[in-house]
């Protein structure tokens, strides 16, 4: 492989593109291009067009869409459709018409049907209806593997889609109402365990960094108490010194899911980069899964909160399970390699240094 390349990383800021340009850079990869959402509004045709004549890349990796948790996903359908299939099908069609040599798109494992049989198999795509609360997303993620089918079927071109487990990492999202489970919690526990020691210090530079609601750390405690109590971070009365907090999370904790360190995908893009891979559509993740229920204990523990985990019944729990069969890349030679809970408790360190 020609580690002098050209190699686009479309969306190299967020989570899943920092990762992966990481990864390249370590590996001596040193022609790498990124552009800001500024510099490059992947939502409109001509910029992406005028882009990839100018810049000619030789390898392209679509790390770059619109992301949420549940919340987001189900109050937010038509957004999360349109600008992710405006998204992926300009650069999708760009490198298909400025022969962009290697094409690698990266979606997600909402893609399968909400009740497939466990473990989910890359067979069982469009082969019953999806999870509701992140139809739009997952339809146009769906779109996305199926463009890459089509030009590698009809044009032979080296366009593979790569189907994640649910992400995790440094560089995540930890807005409470925009985040998914993982790194929700984590800052949700750390959110407590301040409030629990009394630790306003820590609670105001929190806030000042990421606002909750416009909330920052300059507003008064009861403001900031207030705001906490309604995202389920609430404090308790007892006869102890300081006060114990609870951490409300939503719906039963029963589900169970996969998650896979964003250094691990990484890895599996470089995979997909100096190999060709046999097919278009390949699962990525560890194979094994966990209840979000021992998920939180898991995070709880490790960032040091000591309070109360309540469950909030009435919100919605999402696909009961999620686990991905992850045996036709395994088989292939790569395997995921970052433990759980030494992956938290790297992002949990990070979070610390950064956020």
């Amino acid at each position: 492989m020609n580690k002098n390349q050209k190699i686009y990383i479309a969306g190299h800021r967020g989570m899943v593109g920092s990762a992966i340009w990481r990864t390249l850079t370590s590996k001596g990869y040193t022609n790498l291009i990124g552009k800001t959402s500024k510099e490059l509004d992947l939502r409109n045709q001509a910029a992406v067009t005028k882009f990839y004549k100018t810049a000619q890349p030789e390898v392209v990796i679509d790390a770059a869409a619109k992301v949420g948790g549940i919340l987001a996903n189900s109050e937010n359908q038509y957004a999360f459709l349109m600008e992710n299939m405006q998204i992926q099908n300009n650069l999708i069609d760009g490198a298909h018409n400025n022969n962009v040599s290697k094409f690698i798109f990266l979606g997600s494992s909402c893609i399968y049907p909400k009740l497939a049989p466990q473990p989910l198999k890359e067979d069982y795509l469009l082969t019953g209806p999806l999870e509701p609360t992140n139809e739009g997303y997952a339809i146009a993620k769906i779109s996305g593997v199926k463009l890459c089918e089509f030009i590698r079927n009809q044009y032979h071109k080296d366009f593979v889609s790569l189907m994640p487990t649910n992400l995790y990492g440094p560089n995540d999202n930890f807005d409470l109402k925009s985040s998914h489970v993982l790194p929700a919690m984590l800052r949700k526990f750390h959110l407590a365990k301040a409030l629990e020691n009394e630790d306003w210090k820590t609670l105001r530079a929190d806030l000042n960094k990421l606002p909750i609601e416009g909330i920052n750390g300059t507003a008064d405690k009861k403001d900031i108490i207030n705001v906490l109590s309604k995202y389920g971070i609430k404090q308790l009365l007892t006869s102890h010194s300081s006060p114990l907090t609870s951490v409300e999370l939503w719906g039963s904790g029963i589900p169970m899911r996969e998650f896979l360190h964003v250094d691990d995908l990484a890895e599996t893009v470089m995979f997909a980069i100096e190999n060709k891979l046999p097919e278009h559509l390949y699962n990525v993740g560890t194979g094994t899964d966990i209840t979000i229920k021992k998920l939180a204990k898991t995070i709880q523990k490790i960032v040091g909160h000591t309070g109360k985990i309540s469950w909030d019944s009435t919100k919605p729990d999402g696909t009961p399970r999620k686990l991905l069969d992850v045996s036709k890349l395994n088989t292939l030679g790569w395997k995921a390699q970052i433990d759980l809970a030494k992956g938290i408790e790297s992002t949990y360190e990070w979070f610390l240094e950064n956020k």
